[in-house]
């Protein structure tokens, strides 16, 4: 296995969820129109970060908005659109009862927890869900099993847990780091840079 592999970290295209704020988590919430223009995005501007994509593994989380990101993109690259595994652990972070919420319906339904989670928000558990250190446990398992350079179609949650474990970076910066759709996180040994 090679130590030195480089990860090219894609969070799924927009969703109409993510146009209105609301938490995804878990759910299965399809890409929307510009979400799709996204992944198409992403799968041009690949070969220049990656260099040959047939030389990459490719590994999505198995909700529906990865999936449909990683055969655009794919499609993009002239690979087969639907030959990649999904891994489970890639799955986006689990917001539990919190799912399908928004932060100012949480701000008036669950006041204490939500002022919780804003004193340490890589700590807090939502009800029902994980914290961002059960999230980097299950995520970093799934990338220490691939063993080449990889494109992972993946979440927000699960690039931020990403970027502290691979590259590096405090938890308190991680936690709050808006992870943007349509780009691409490269992440070497130590550090990362942000492409799109």
């Amino acid at each position: 296995m090679t130590t030195n592999r480089r990860f090219f970290l894609v969070r799924h295209g927009e969703t109409d969820w993510n146009v209105v704020g609301r938490l995804q988590g878990r759910r299965d919430v399809p890409l929307n129109a510009l979400g799709r223009i996204q992944a198409g995005r992403v799968g041009r501007v690949l070969p220049q970060l990656a260099g040959d994509p047939k030389a990459l593994a490719y590994v999505s989380s198995p909700l529906s908005r990865a999936v449909e990101t990683m055969r655009i993109l794919r499609t993009c690259l002239d690979l087969p659109a639907s030959e990649f595994p999904t891994d489970p652990r890639l799955a986006e972070i689990s917001f539990g009862q919190w799912e399908g919420q928004t932060w100012p319906e949480l701000r008036r339904r669950d006041q204490i927890n939500v002022r919780k989670r804003d004193l340490d928000p890589w700590n807090f558990t939502p009800p029902g869900g994980e914290s961002y250190g059960d999230l980097c446990e299950r995520v970093n398992a799934a990338c220490d099993a691939i063993a080449d350079d990889a494109v992972i179609v993946t979440h927000g949650g699960v690039i931020r847990a990403l970027l502290h474990v691979k590259a590096g970076m405090p938890e308190g910066e991680a936690a709050i780091l808006p992870v943007r759709q349509g780009a691409v996180y490269v992440v070497t040994p130590g550090g990362f840079e942000v492409a799109d």
